[in-house]
């Protein structure tokens, strides 16, 4: 179906932070499958896991017990605010999921009017019916209307607006850490803080989005860690699978416990391989100093990024991000930009508000960043003149 304005360009291989086409040429990758190969291409530790697994077990269900899946909720619950795991296939499985719980926990506690959820502008939660309605893009719901009720969009940042929104009938409050598709907009930590807040005051559960922020993008495990703000229940996907789909969400046990047999499940979810991949791609990010590494290595790539942009205001108004998610809000149209970069072999990918999203494995090298920035800033030579 032709719902992907495809590139025309095909990958045969790739090695770390490099991707090799069809005819041979090698491009530095900075858009990571859209930060999901956190890790880079064919890392020597997934490689491994993967290869002994497929030989042993694919698929056997959630009737029965897995090991791995065990294995895997154990480890992320160590390592999080969370008690508990669901696993499933994809970021809008998991958030679809966390949407779901949170009208399953107020029903259960005799709250059944509590379904309404507090959504911010510019956020993207995935293209279900119910995400892309939580998400309150109108070129995402194109042609889908009627929308799916139960979400009730307010300014990011706005505090204020977030209290007046507030209801007899609101469940709960669902945010990303730092705004992904709508342009790589950072929620400060205060901001974070007073969710919380309003949340402990009105009964309503905090529910962050943090499949793009997750594992490590921002230069820690997760996106809500730079604030004191800790939520009820997370949303994970993209970097947990390092390249192998899979999704989860995360939720403290009171909540999680709404969620009783036969009231939501995944036919795939948790399988054998896609928790092996996932526990190698924990295996490497909980290793002493990968992450305190990434986050050197982003405020690396943002002061560099920075630079050019003061070289070029013609082409670049600002560099915004945390870690190595950045954005790059752009003066010529961003489309411009991406394909210049692209000519010069560095993979971007495009977000909202205008702005071309870096975010390279968290295996980068620097001599890797200094070969984006040069393309960057070559790119750039070439719009301004």
């Amino acid at each position: 179906m032709q719902n992907y304005a495809r590139i025309d360009l095909a990958f045969e291989r790739g090695a770390g932070a490099y991707l090799y086409a069809t005819d041979g040429a090698r491009y530095l990758d900075f858009a990571s499958g859209v930060a999901v190969t956190s890790l880079g291409h064919s890392h020597p530790r997934l490689v491994a896991a993967l290869t002994a697994q497929v030989q042993k077990l694919w698929h056997a269900s959630n009737l029965y017990r897995i090991p791995e899946q065990e294995r895997l909720a154990e480890r992320l619950v160590e390592h999080s605010f969370a008690d508990t795991a669901f696993f499933c296939n994809s970021g809008a499985e998991a958030v679809e999921a966390g949407i779901k719980l949170c009208r399953k926990y107020h029903d259960d506690s005799g709250r059944p009017e509590r379904y309404r959820i507090i959504t911010f502008e510019g956020n993207f939660h995935g293209r279900t019916l119910a995400t892309l309605s939580a998400g309150n893009n109108a070129a995402h719901r194109k042609g889908y209307e009627p929308i799916v009720d139960g979400f009730d969009p307010v300014a990011f940042g706005n505090l204020n607006e977030v209290r007046a929104a507030v209801t007899g009938e609101t469940a709960a409050i669902l945010v990303e850490p730092v705004q992904g598709e709508g342009g790589i907009r950072p929620a400060d930590p205060e901001f974070l803080e007073g969710l919380r807040a309003v949340c402990d005051e009105f009964g309503l559960l905090l529910f962050f989005d943090e499949v793009q922020t997750g594992f490590g993008r921002t230069g820690k495990l997760f996106g809500y860690q730079w604030s004191s703000a800790t939520p009820d229940l997370m949303a994970v996907a993209k970097a947990l699978g390092g390249g192998f789909p899979v999704g989860g969400l995360l939720a403290k046990a009171e909540i999680a416990k709404s969620f009783t047999p036969g009231s939501h499940g995944s036919t795939f979810g948790g399988n054998p391989l896609a928790m092996t991949a996932a526990n190698a791609v924990l295996d490497v990010m909980l290793a002493d100093g990968f992450l305190d590494r990434a986050a050197r290595m982003g405020a690396r790539l943002i002061e560099r990024a920075r630079a050019v942009a003061a070289k070029h205001p013609k082409v670049i108004a600002e560099v915004r991000g945390r870690g190595l998610m950045i954005g790059l809000k752009c003066v010529v149209p961003c489309a411009q930009l991406n394909d210049a970069l692209r000519r010069h072999h560095v993979l971007a990918v495009l977000a909202g508000d205008n702005v071309v999203r870096l975010v390279p494995p968290l295996i980068i090298e620097n001599a890797e960043i200094d070969e984006a920035m040069t393309a960057l800033d070559a790119a750039c030579a070439e719009l301004a003149a």
